[in-house]
């Protein structure tokens, strides 16, 4: 049997691939293990075959969905908001954990960055372009001869 990493297409293997990516994980996890191919191999064969893009274009709309949920997660965890700190005193104040707050807070930005992009119809900001003449009023289109 030779050894490596698989480089041949295979419906298991993509399926794989697919499924992980719906469940969160990176496909730069999911390729640095030894039994799965190598990222250039993965791009290659998205290059090369419809029903691989298709099924990575679902995948990556459910691991959007799977960073919406872990964003819920994140912002309801309120377990280590709060630290004991103690005074100069000796007593005990709680105090907000800066670090953990700031951490999260860019967990969940990091997935709202990462949403918009993976699926902008769905997690984008929404764009509105409104054209408007003088004064609020409508456009008003002139022609000069």
């Amino acid at each position: 049997m030779p050894a490596g990493r698989p480089s041949d297409y295979s419906i298991e293997t993509t399926t794989a691939i697919c499924v992980r990516l719906g469940l969160g994980e990176s496909l730069r996890e999911i390729c640095q293990e030894e039994e799965m191919p190598d990222k250039s191999t993965v791009m290659r064969w998205l290059a090369t075959h419809a029903e691989f893009r298709d099924q990575y274009a679902s995948a990556r709309e459910a691991q959007a969905d799977y960073y919406a949920e872990e964003i819920i997660e994140i912002s309801d965890d309120g377990s280590n908001d709060w630290m004991e700190r103690q005074r100069n005193d000796g007593s005990i104040e709680e105090v907000e954990n800066k670090e953990v707050l700031n951490r999260s807070r860019l967990r969940v930005d990091t997935r709202k960055w990462l949403m918009a992009r993976m699926a902008p119809k769905k997690y984008g900001d929404k764009v509105v372009q409104e054209h408007q003449g003088p004064d609020g009023g409508p456009v008003v289109i002139t022609w000069q001869r």
